[in-house]
């Protein structure tokens, strides 16, 4: 996991006082790593346009320019029909705080027309700080972030425009200029899989996951087998009527007494009854909730158990938040602060774990939060939140405590739609079941 900050200022005040750096040292360390790329990647005598504004981010652009010139034609000013080989955006970086004005959208607009490789110092201009863009921002190949991960780098809307990100060395190590973060960017080596280590055992000891059944049976059998896929002994689809199911997979029409966790929501429509519902989920055992269970008139209720993983995407997030009397929003505003409303919920609802689905998943509960960045296009597709929503149960149903298995099964699905070697246009949920098998 690597640290995630709103903010690296008080980073490079702290570095400054506690380490004897200056700041000018450490802008000629940030423009040497954007050098140090170019240097590597575009032979001598390319062409690059850096494109400088008026703060420290304009300063690491003209320092960098001094630092190539001679082995690179530099140009800190475009001109017309000129070819760039390299672009670099030094515009505003990370300290934007104000919108754009006109000449400043007619630049970037042009720079975004060229035919070059175009790198972001810092952050790309016209994000900002809580995630949310510019219509006219920089859409940057590589972004090299000075001396930590800003947050903002992985808002939903950001990860159309930072390319590739890198953090730059700012004349001492990360380990030293960067403090504890109740925010994390989770890494592929942050996967831990229910492997089966002990020998002596049998189904019972891996858990019994019970996937109440609804009307759309469908997005029950595909959570069910993303369950048994990924180390359940035992997967129960609960259902009112007698359901042609996977043969791998058990049928009931009431909770299995041995049973060690549910999966509900998904598919559920209007199956079941208040009464009925309830009865099954008198108990205490961990759940996993999805879909359409957060419009029931139950969820309110649910929301006050212990044990608890809720797995919604953006729309029904923004209804969340309106029952719960945190916020009437739409979509947009969510996704315009995404990190501002999972922060509010999770102070509300403390013995929740929130899965916010998107382009970068966001987990969090009570002040930890973390960033799965690993997903990809493949994944909107109908059903890949129902494999999900197996993934989550099947580690609950296994005694893994809901947070790790919100960040385990987020991670593994997400890390078996990149083993989708096929176009992805064409990835279906049983094609990321299958890739849960070879993580």
């Amino acid at each position: 996991m690597q640290n995630l900050y709103s903010e690296v200022t008080s980073l490079d005040q702290r570095a400054v006082s506690k380490f004897a750096l200056s700041e000018e040292l450490m802008m000629e360390h940030a423009a040497a790593s954007m050098g140090h790329y170019i240097l590597e990647h575009f032979p001598p005598a390319s062409s690059v346009l850096i494109v400088c504004g008026n703060g420290n981010n304009g300063a690491d652009g003209r320092i960098l320019a001094r630092q190539l010139e001679g082995d690179y034609r530099i140009s800190l000013q475009y001109q017309n029909d000129t070819h760039y080989d390299v672009i670099v955006d030094a515009l505003f970086g990370s300290g934007l705080n104000r919108g754009l004005d006109p000449a400043t959208c007619e630049l970037l607009d042009l720079l975004n027309r060229f035919d070059a490789f175009k790198i972001a110092c810092d952050v790309p201009s016209g994000l900002f700080a809580n995630g949310a863009l510019d219509p006219h921002t920089f859409k940057a190949d590589l972004t090299i972030t000075m001396g930590g991960l800003k947050r903002s780098l992985f808002s939903d809307a950001a990860k159309e425009y930072v390319g590739e990100i890198r953090v730059a060395n700012l004349g001492i190590s990360r380990s030293r200029y960067e403090i504890s973060s109740t925010w994390q960017l989770l890494d592929p080596s942050d996967l831990s899989l229910p492997l089966r280590t002990q020998i002596s055992t049998h189904k019972g000891s891996y858990g019994h996951l019970s996937v109440i059944c609804g009307e759309k049976i469908g997005a029950s059998i595909i959570a069910g087998s993303a369950a048994l896929r990924f180390g359940t002994g035992l997967v129960s689809l609960i259902s009112n009527e007698n359901v042609t199911i996977p043969f791998e997979l058990m049928q009931s029409h009431s909770l299995p007494s041995t049973a060690t966790a549910i999966a509900l929501g998904m598919g559920l429509g209007e199956e079941f009854c208040d009464d009925e519902l309830s009865e099954l989920l008198d108990n205490d055992l961990p759940l996993v909730l999805d879909a359409d269970i957060f419009y029931h008139t139950l969820f309110s209720t649910l929301l006050m158990r212990k044990q608890i993983v809720l797995t919604p995407h953006p729309k029904e997030f923004t209804h969340i938040l309106r029952v719960c009397g945190i916020a009437d929003i739409d979509v947009k505003t969510l996704q315009n602060d995404r990190f501002a409303y999972v922060e509010q919920f999770c102070a509300a609802y403390p013995n929740a774990v929130l899965l916010l689905k998107g382009a970068n998943v966001i987990i969090g509960t009570q002040e930890r939060f973390f960033i799965n960045p690993h997903g990809t296009v493949a994944l909107a597709k109908g059903g890949s939140g129902d494999v999900l929503s197996g993934l989550v149960g099947a580690l609950l149903a296994q005694g893994v405590d809901p947070m790790n298995a919100a960040l385990q099964a987020s991670l593994a699905h997400t890390l078996a739609a990149q083993k989708f070697d096929k176009n992805n246009y064409a990835l279906t949920p049983y094609d990321i079941i299958e890739g849960i098998t070879t993580l």
